[in-house]
C-alpha cells in the first residue's frame, strides 16, 4: 500500500486543522502508520506459515488457523487506518469547492471582490463538515476497537490454542509464533487508537466551545450596538418611523 501517497494527501489537512487536529495527524503517521509499515507488518509476515499444530492431518492446520484468526491483525489495522483518514478528505474537498466558487466569483465580478474572507476558515458549512468528520473518525475508531476485541476476545495473543474443528481427528494443540512480540504491538496499536479517540473528543469540545463563545461575543456586540445606536435594528438597518 502506498502510505506516502496517503500522507501527501492528508498533509493539506494541516492547513485547516486546529492544534488538536495537527497532534492527531502526527500521532496517526508517527505512532501508527510508521510503526505499522516498519515493524508490525514484519512481525505478522510469518503468522500462518509458523502456526504449528501437533498433527499432520491434511487441512487441519489451515482450518484451525482460520478458526482462531478469521482476519489478520495487519489487514484489520490497514482497513482502520484507511477508514479513519478518509473523513479528513471531506474538509479538503469542501475547501476546494469554496476556492472554486471564489475563483468564479472573482472572474465574474472583478479581482478586487471577495466571496470569502478566507476559504479555509471554519465558518458556516465548513465548520459543520469539519465537526462531522471528527464524529465519523471517532465512530470508526471505536468500531474497529470493538471488532478487534470481538473477533479475538482479547487484545492479548495466546501462546497455545486448542482446536477440534473438522477435519482434525481430535483435540489438537496449536502454537502461535512470537505471541509476546505480537501482543506488545497489539497493545501499542490499541493504545495509539485510544489516544486518537481522546484527541478527536477534545477537538470536538474545542470546536463547539469556540463556536458558543463566538456567538456570545457576537450577541453582546449586537446588544451594545443597539444600546449606543437605538435607531439601528438588529439587522444593522436604520428603522423608519414612516413604516
Amino acid at each position: 500500500m502506498d502510505w506516502k501517497g496517503l500522507q501527501g494527501f492528508l498533509s493539506g489537512v494541516n492547513k485547516y486543522s486546529t492544534a488538536f487536529g495537527r497532534i492527531w495527524l502526527s500521532v496517526v503517521f508517527v505512532f501508527r502508520v510508521l510503526v505499522f509499515v516498519v515493524a508490525a507488518e514484519r512481525v505478522w509476515s510469518d503468522e500462518q506459515g509458523h502456526f504449528d499444530c501437533n498433527t499432520r492431518q491434511p487441512g487441519c492446520v489451515n482450518i484451525c488457523y482460520n478458526h482462531f484468526f478469521p482476519i489478520s491483525h495487519i489487514r484489520l489495522w490497514a482497513l482502520q487506518l484507511i477508514f479513519i483518514t478518509c473523513p479528513s478528505f471531506m474538509v479538503v474537498l469542501h475547501v476546494a469547492y469554496r476556492e472554486e466558487r471564489e475563483r468564479k466569483y472573482r472572474a465574474k465580478h472583478g479581482e478586487n471582490t471577495r466571496l470569502y474572507d478566507n476559504p479555509g476558515q471554519k465558518h458556516g458549512g465548513l465548520w459543520w463538515t469539519y465537526l462531522m468528520s471528527l464524529f465519523i473518525k471517532t465512530g470508526f475508531e471505536i468500531t474497529f476497537l470493538y471488532l478487534l476485541h470481538y473477533v479475538y476476545d482479547s487484545f492479548k495473543l495466546p501462546r497455545k490454542v486448542q482446536c477440534d474443528v473438522s477435519p482434525c481427528p481430535n483435540m489438537v494443540d496449536c502454537y502461535v509464533s512470537r505471541p509476546t512480540e505480537k501482543t506488545v504491538f497489539s497493545y501499542f496499536m490499541v493504545g495509539a487508537s485510544i489516544l486518537c479517540v481522546i484527541l478527536n473528543i477534545c477537538e470536538i469540545f474545542y470546536l463547539i466551545s469556540a463556536r458558543v463563545v463566538a456567538l456570545k461575543h457576537r450577541g453582546s456586540a449586537q446588544t451594545a450596538s443597539r444600546k449606543f445606536h437605538p435607531d439601528v435594528d438588529s439587522d444593522g438597518c436604520k428603522s423608519s418611523h414612516n413604516e
